[in-house]
């Protein structure tokens, strides 16, 4: 513990030079420094370079406790984890979580290396009934995994995580399923999903999916918008990384929104829109 803190203050000293080490979470002005962390970052060298802001979204409350949401450039998700009685304090306990977060992911053991897939193979194989021999074959969940992260060589856990979060929602969708089903390798999926963020067309196509799964059974959006909003507030609660839930209950809502806005959408039509969504992810 005390190597990782000595470690923690020498990244601040690095890309927060004028800033007390000691201090820093102590520090009111949390926000802002967190934006400068992520502002010299990107001054050092190209750290997502297409989205250089951070970004911060409260709920809409009558009175607390107040809940906000900080999003980081790469789309990793913080939100405040104490009970906030103004929307100040809690912007500023959820930049605090998402500073701790951002400095630990510039910790060495935080960069997928060669020693670090072993061990995170060795842990899946741990979780799971596989063996060690199946992180050699890309047609099992963990030979997926292993090839997920050797396509990943060098980048850090936050850099790694969007990729993982699409993947999360792939499955959470049905949709990898569905590619399975037409003899899509697991390389070919996790090439081609490389090359993408996770942007309003893919949350399109995911909504179309349940906009379908809705009409073959009433009620299933419902059901799992609430279990989304569970799993958030468990997550936050508990400081974890928010983008899957995050995402789930967003594609929930737009779902629910395009079918109370347009009740017309039940053409037979839609059936061949959602396969043409579908053969646009291969």
């Amino acid at each position: 513990m005390d190597r990782t803190l000595e470690s923690l203050r020498h990244i601040i000293a690095q890309v927060l030079p004028h800033r007390d080490p000691a201090l820093v979470f102590k520090d009111l002005n949390v926000v802002s420094m967190l934006q400068e962390f992520w502002e010299s970052k990107q001054q050092q060298r190209a750290v997502f370079p297409s989205e250089g802001v951070v970004v911060y979204e409260s709920l809409p409350s009558p009175g607390p406790p107040f809940v906000s949401y900080v999003t980081l450039p790469g789309g990793s998700c913080f939100g405040n984890f104490q009970c906030c009685l103004s929307r100040a304090e809690a912007r500023r306990d959820a930049a605090k979580v998402a500073l701790i977060n951002s400095l630990f992911n510039e910790l060495p053991s935080r960069r997928i290396t060669k020693e670090f897939i072993m061990e995170s193979v060795q842990e899946a194989v741990a979780s799971t009934s596989g063996t060690l021999d199946d992180a050699d074959d890309p047609s099992t969940s963990i030979g997926a995994y292993h090839y997920m992260l050797e396509s990943n060589m060098g980048k850090t856990m936050l850099e790694f995580q969007e990729l993982m979060t699409i993947f999360q929602l792939l499955h959470w969708n049905g949709s990898l399923k569905a590619l399975r089903e037409t003899k899509c390798s697991r390389q070919e999926v996790i090439s081609y999903y490389s090359q993408y963020s996770l942007d309003e067309k893919m949350r399109s196509h995911m909504a179309l999916d349940w906009i379908m799964k809705e009409r073959e059974s009433p009620g299933i959006l419902s059901q799992e918008l609430r279990m989304a909003l569970r799993e958030l507030e468990e997550a936050r609660k508990a400081g974890q990384e928010l983008r899957f839930y995050k995402e789930k209950k967003e594609i929930l809502s737009l779902a629910l929104t395009q079918i109370y806005s347009d009740p017309d959408t039940s053409s037979p039509s839609d059936d061949q829109l959602s396969l043409t969504a579908l053969c646009s992810y291969h």
